[in-house]
């Protein structure tokens, strides 16, 4: 089975390198699609180039709005020549055995669509979110879980939507998580999602990232908490180091703002989404 990674990215240097080098040996190639970084993600990518040059493929495309944004999703899939696809965000790292399960189950077939869990960091690398934060809904399993990994010739596949609420649709227009014309599997193989913590000092400046920080102190986790391997391994110099702890200033804000996000979590459900 040929398995390529799709990857979309802008401004995105602080977690890139180890997204990348988290699944980088698992598939047979990366397309990584810049959007118009104006910090340190093209020299990271491109480093990590130098690297793996038959596995990953860097090109550079003007900066996306919502819409176009849907269209380079689409745009990649149609150049992605393979058998599965795995959506990859700069800021989703997996562990060695989650992705050694994907391909498990991958290669044991009769499966379309795999969902996974993932767990959302809050604050820094070391603090994670409650999972009653997690409002997605798939085949009724509620939480913090997603669709990330799919077969490429679901019929009538494509993307939908404009970024933000985009998805990958079947022939009929139904969501691969929501569909039943595909065969959906749920395993136990999580990423750590940095999606709550800042990503670039530019992050600001990058569109749908205007509330993503979230000012919250999360759970801590247990000392002999196992991390992805891919935060381990020999970076260039050019990749900051994962390691930094909340400052002084986030705590303080987070201290007055984690009440209030857990009792709107229990009045509001909020908009859920994939």
């Amino acid at each position: 089975m040929k398995i390529y990674a799709n990857t979309i990215v802008r401004n995105d240097e602080r977690w890139i390198w180890y997204a990348v080098s988290s699944i980088v040996d698992y598939v047979e190639k990366i397309l990584i699609w810049d959007t118009g970084s104006t910090d340190n993600t093209l020299d990271i990518i491109r480093k990590l180039k130098e690297e793996y040059p038959e596995k990953i493929f860097i090109k550079e495309v003007e900066r996306a709005d919502p819409h176009e944004f849907s269209l380079f999703r689409q745009e990649m899939l149609d150049a992605s020549d393979c058998d599965w696809i795995i959506v990859l965000d700069s800021d989703e790292i997996w562990w060695d055995k989650s992705i050694s399960k994907i391909i498990k189950t991958i290669n044991e077939g009769n499966v379309d669509v795999i969902v996974t869990p993932f767990i959302n960091l809050v604050g820094d690398i070391y603090h994670f979110q409650e999972e009653k934060a997690g409002r997605y809904n798939i085949d009724g399993k509620v939480g913090n879980i997603t669709v990330k990994v799919f077969r490429k010739n679901i019929s009538g596949l494509k993307v939908s939507n404009n970024y933000g609420s985009e998805g990958y649709v079947d022939g009929s227009g139904k969501f691969l998580q929501k569909s039943v014309a595909v065969k959906r599997k749920f395993i136990e193989a999580p990423f750590l999602h940095t999606t709550h913590l800042v990503r670039s000092e530019k992050d600001f400046e990058t569109m749908g990232r205007k509330g993503k920080v979230k000012h919250e102190i999360g759970k801590s986790f247990s000392k002999d908490f196992y991390y992805p391997e891919a935060l381990f391994r020999d970076r260039a110099e050019v990749v900051p180091s994962p390691w930094n702890v909340m400052t002084k200033e986030f705590r303080f804000k987070a201290f007055f703002e984690t009440p209030l996000r857990k009792i709107k979590r229990k009045i509001w459900k909020g908009k859920v989404g994939y």
